[in-house]
């Protein structure tokens, strides 16, 4: 055997023997895929960096969804310009938010400096989140909440960083920048109390009722940081967590009362999310678009989106660079017909609402 194949095989027998253990660190998974619009030659690109969930992640070591969240809004952006789109996706599985900055936008910038970029956009700290999560929970004796604010911190450091550096490097011509932010995989899971016990009370305590509020303030920093630094946040929770209903009575569609306001406090956010409309919040493996009707948003791994369509080569083996035409060639009300039944067609749309009338 060659000696370049051999390694490359050993390689890939350790990666899959580690098996779990290679996933829970990093797995570099990167696609560019062109929209090719019948009738047009002219090309933008949307560059998107991030983790597992802009990956198109599915459980795979080889392979991701053809249509994750940043080339379903390529597919928008398509139909709006009369234009192809390339998506271009810098992703890393398994990446924290210091990665994903580090050795994905800062060293992969290039991306974001070509002269047709037209958007980038990002989502990081999902990992920091379920880092702290699996510490909090393998805790016993007294709980230390230590990790959950270490998590909120590298966070907060990390989303202001990536947006100065975008700001600073991507292409003057590009027209919307986007952050994503976290919805909230195995919210009904979580429901259950802790092994270790509350350093004031002596009582454990209930997981769910401790993790969403660390995850509204890490939300929060997105979205407000956003806004000051020129951003647009497409929020992930409020979309993945409220049905498209008002099930309260309160006048207002779920998904559309648990978003964030511009310019609101943080005290104001974090209140609405975990105490005023806490009863709205609902498990995203049954995202109600109707009081009688629901999709499943996550997979059975109970974290990633689900998606539709084919797979492309992404991870251990290599990426993909393809091209395809559109699945649709107009958008009735700026909504493809399974906008709201796919986790990663619905993170897509939001991304998609601040798209630019032109290029």
């Amino acid at each position: 055997m060659h000696t370049r194949l051999r390694s490359t095989f050993l390689a890939a027998l350790v990666f899959l023997t580690l098996g779990g253990q290679a996933l829970a660190n990093t797995l570099t998974q990167n696609v560019s895929w062109t929209i090719d619009r019948p009738g047009t030659t002219t090309k933008y690109r949307v560059v998107a960096y991030g983790d597992s969930i802009y990956a198109g992640y599915n459980g795979s070591i080889s392979s991701a969804a053809k249509y994750s969240a940043p080339t379903v809004d390529a597919e928008y952006l398509s139909a709006l310009w009369n234009a192809d789109i390339e998506s271009v996706r810098r992703a890393k599985s398994g990446a924290v938010a210091s990665d994903v900055y580090n050795n994905k936008i800062v060293a992969e910038r290039s991306y974001m400096q070509a002269s047709n970029t037209r958007v980038v956009t990002f989502e990081m700290c999902g990992n920091d989140g379920l880092q702290a999560r699996s510490a909090f929970k393998g805790q016993t004796g007294t709980c230390d909440d230590s990790v959950l604010t270490a998590a909120e911190n590298s966070c907060k450091t990390y989303v202001a960083a990536a947006m100065d550096y975008i700001n600073a490097n991507a292409y003057a011509g590009v027209k919307v920048k986007v952050i994503s932010n976290l919805h909230y995989p195995g919210y009904a899971a979580d429901n259950v109390q802790s092994s270790c016990k509350d350093p004031n009370t002596g009582a454990t305590v209930n997981m769910q009722q401790k993790f969403l509020p660390a995850l509204a303030r890490m939300n929060f920093v997105m979205c407000d940081t956003a806004r000051q630094k020129g951003f647009k946040c497409a929020d992930n929770f409020a979309q993945y967590m409220g049905a498209d209903y008002d099930s309260n009575g309160d006048g207002i569609v779920d998904s559309e009362g648990l978003r964030y306001v511009d310019g609101e406090s943080q005290a104001s956010y974090v209140a609405r999310i975990t105490s005023t409309l806490r009863p709205t919040i609902r498990d995203a493996n049954s995202h109600f678009v109707s009081s009688g009707s629901s999709y499943d948003y996550i997979q059975s791994d109970d974290t990633h989106p689900t998606y539709t369509g084919a797979t492309v080569s992404a991870g251990l083996f290599g990426g993909t660079t393809g091209t395809g035409a559109p699945r649709y060639g107009s958008f009735s009300g700026g909504k493809n017909p399974i906008w709201n039944q796919f986790g990663h067609e619905r993170m897509g749309w939001a991304v998609s609402v601040y798209n630019s009338p032109t290029p």
